[in-house]
This record gives C-alpha cells, sequence and structure tokens, in this order.
C-alpha cells in the first residue's frame, strides 16, 4: 500500500521552468533602480511629449497661462502647412544622400579596402575616418563651413583645374549638408562592415573565385550575401540616427537659405522655441518618431527575412 503525501501549502509555486516564483522575484530586485530610471527619464518625457502634443501648450500667450486640449488641430495645422511638407521632403533626401547612399555605400568600400591593403593603408584609413567622427558636431559643422562657403577650400581647388566656383551652401544647401554628414558618419558603418567581413571564410572566397566568381561577382553573389544581416542592421542604426541630425545641420545652414535644408528637427526646433508653439512642436516630434518606425519596420522585416 502507498501513501501519497500532499504538497505542504506553505511551499511556494513553481513556474513552468520549475524555479519558485519567488526566486525569480528576488533575481529581479537588482534590476528595479534601473527600470524606475527607465520608467522616469525615458518612459515620463514620452508620455508627456504625446499628452502635449495634443494641447495648445505655449512658451508665452494663451498656451502658456491656460493649456487647453486640442485633439488633432496641430497634427491637421502640420499636414497642412506646405513649411512642413518641405521639411519632410528635406528630411527624406538629406537621409538618402548622406545615410542610405553616403555613409552606407562609402562605408563598405573602405572596409573592403582596409581588408585587402597593408597595415599602414589601414592605420592611416582608420585614424583619419575616425578622427571625422569622434570630433565634436559643431567643430565639424565649422571645418565644413569653411571647406564648402564661397571662398572655402573647394572653390580653390575648382578654379586651380579652371573649373567656376560657387557658394555651395547657398546654391546647393542640402547636397552639402549631406556630404558634410557622410564625411563625418561614414566612419560607423565602417566598422561595421569591417566586423561582418572579418567573419566570412576566406575558404569560402577562395572557392567561389576557383569556379571563376572573382572580383566583382564574388563580391555580389559571395561576399554581401553573407554579411546580409549586418548591411540591415546598420542601414537601419544609420538612417535613425541621420533622421535626428539637428547641430551639423544648424550650425552649417540654420536650415537656409529659407527653408532649402530644414529638415524635421530644425522645422520642429523653430516652431517649438522661436515661434514658443510647444504644443504643435511636440506633434511635429511625434511624426518624426513614427517615420523612424516605419523606417525600423522596414529594416526588421529585412532581417527576419534574412533569418528565415
Amino acid at each position: 500500500m502507498t501513501t501519497t503525501v500532499a504538497p505542504s501549502a506553505a511551499a511556494p509555486a513553481p513556474n513552468r521552468s520549475g524555479r519558485p516564483r519567488g526566486a525569480k522575484l528576488v533575481k529581479m530586485l537588482p534590476l528595479t533602480p534601473a527600470i524606475g530610471l527607465m520608467l522616469v527619464f525615458l518612459a515620463g518625457p514620452i508620455l508627456y511629449c504625446v499628452y502635449a502634443a495634443f494641447t495648445n501648450m505655449a512658451l508665452t500667450g494663451t498656451g502658456a497661462a491656460n493649456v487647453q486640449f486640442v485633439g488633432l488641430d496641430n497634427f491637421r495645422k502640420a499636414f497642412g502647412s506646405n513649411a512642413f511638407t518641405n521639411a519632410i521632403w528635406m528630411t527624406l533626401v538629406f537621409t538618402l544622400i548622406s545615410a542610405i547612399i553616403g555613409q552606407n555605400t562609402l562605408g563598405l568600400g573602405l572596409a573592403l579596402l582596409m581588408r585587402r591593403s597593408t597595415k599602414v593603408v589601414r592605420n592611416f584609413v582608420g585614424t583619419a575616418v575616425i578622427g571625422a567622427w569622434v570630433l565634436p558636431e559643431v567643430v565639424a559643422a565649422y571645418l565644413l563651413s569653411a571647406f564648402f562657403n564661397d571662398n572655402g577650400t573647394l572653390n580653390v581647388m575648382l578654379h586651380a583645374v579652371g573649373l567656376p566656383g560657387q557658394d555651395w551652401l547657398y546654391a546647393a544647401p542640402i547636397i552639402a549638408v549631406s556630404l558634410a554628414n557622410i564625411w563625418r558618419g561614414t566612419a560607423f558603418s565602417m566598422l561595421v562592415y569591417s566586423a561582418a567581413l572579418s567573419e566570412v571564410p576566406k575558404e569560402i572566397e577562395e572557392s567561389a573565385e576557383m569556379d571563376g566568381a572573382a572580383g566583382f561577382r564574388r563580391l555580389v553573389f559571395v561576399t554581401l550575401p553573407m554579411i546580409s544581416r549586418a548591411i540591415m542592421t546598420n542601414l537601419m542604426l544609420i538612417t535613425l540616427q541621420t533622421l535626428s541630425v539637428f547641430g551639423l545641420i544648424y550650425a552649417m545652414t540654420r536650415g537656409g537659405p529659407g527653408t532649402k535644408s530644414q529638415t524635421l528637427p530644425l522645422y520642429m526646433y523653430e516652431q517649438a522655441f522661436s515661434f514658443s508653439q510647444i504644443g504643435y512642436g511636440t506633434a511635429i516630434a511625434l511624426v518624426m518618431l513614427a517615420i523612424g518606425a516605419v523606417f525600423s519596420l522596414i529594416y526588421l522585416r529585412g532581417l527576419n527575412s534574412e533569418a528565415a
């Protein structure tokens, strides 16, 4: 005859992993301060911004003394404004030229160059590219302004070979700030691709070369597919970084002349702090957040398809 012993009522109920729930809670205790700080300094400001975007909040005037809920009025005002539409267009052009095409392509090219070059070349290129990356944003903006302005280095070089120069910050400001962002930010893509290429087995590339896939064909059909996840990750990170660039453009052109280089961050700053429309400026910030989320979903979908 067997005797069944009933479990003690005081014993903690195990979870699916077989560990008592109390033990899991004890392990979570060291994370409590970090979670609390994230809620206060990350989730708190985001929720406050969402609230402000649906109000007439302002630094001066009626909106400062009497904050009222205005529903979707700020968003209707934004999408009915030519200045807002222009800012979205400038943001997309700036992101496409400086991040998706410029930093991504140049970073990959430099990583490939450094992989097959001598140590001297690797040290020189790495120092030059990373040096531009670690410069403070304002310093980089000043250097590039001196390079692109009417009496700058670029025009001196053009005149030296008999070509006409011009004030690039006035004639093509969005191109000038895009090139400045490429110069300053390419190091990140170069480092990402250098790490990814170091993981590609040389045996596979050598086998592809023996099978007739040399040079550009080997790059397209062998190397790039093997680092496709790194490509999607790099594109996502540099796109999000570029969408939020403010200081570089503000220091070089302040969004001008007119609105020819006014991206969404500059337009948001102008509306919120120059014109004191905090509610409207915060609504623009939420639109920026939505644009970043769309890009992120596209890249994450690409990453998931590569993993499948």
